[in-house]
């Protein structure tokens, strides 16, 4: 996560909400949500990954002027490098995400975003080879240094391609 800062707005609390379809009062009724034990509008659980879209350098993102490898196989004719899974090379997936909260995001948190490298360990497959895990840790601050969320990934991949017996 290359990301240096985060602004946690309204605006973008509702419209992250609204992507994912989750339509509870306190994300965006500022009267509603003070009534409720948070005491104001707070972000939804996995809000902190949309600070991937503050990172000019996000591999997912499309780059204007260059292929894409969208989220299919091969959807722009870009062929992915070993690893990346398709085309006969070993895969690779994200495996499981976790959020631990600290306390809520609210409007007007500015976050910091850190990775840190996690554990990584290994188990063996009936197709595939070796199964090869690793974690990814984003410790996310706000702006005055407190720890907000810890976020965990793991990421999967095959030691061979997997045989399409």
């Amino acid at each position: 996560m290359a990301v240096k800062t985060f602004p946690v707005e309204a605006s973008h609390i509702l419209m992250f909400a609204r992507s994912v379809g989750d339509g509870n009062p306190v994300y965006a009724d500022a009267d509603y949500a003070r009534t409720t034990e948070a005491g104001g509008i707070i972000a939804p659980p996995t809000f902190a990954q949309a600070s991937a879209q503050f990172d000019p350098d996000y591999f997912l993102r499309p780059k204007p002027g260059r292929p894409w490898f969208g989220s299919g196989k091969n959807p722009t004719g870009l062929v992915r490098e070993e690893g990346g899974g398709g085309g006969g090379a070993a895969a690779g997936l994200h495996a499981e995400q976790h959020f631990e909260y600290h306390r809520h995001l609210k409007p007007g948190d500015v976050l910091t975003a850190t990775s840190l490298p996690g554990k990584t360990w290994e188990k063996e497959g009936r197709r595939s080879g070796k199964l090869i895990f690793s974690e990814s840790v984003t410790e996310y601050r706000d702006q005055n240094g407190e720890l907000v969320i810890t976020a965990r990934g793991v990421g999967v991949r095959t030691e061979r391609p997997v045989d399409q017996k």
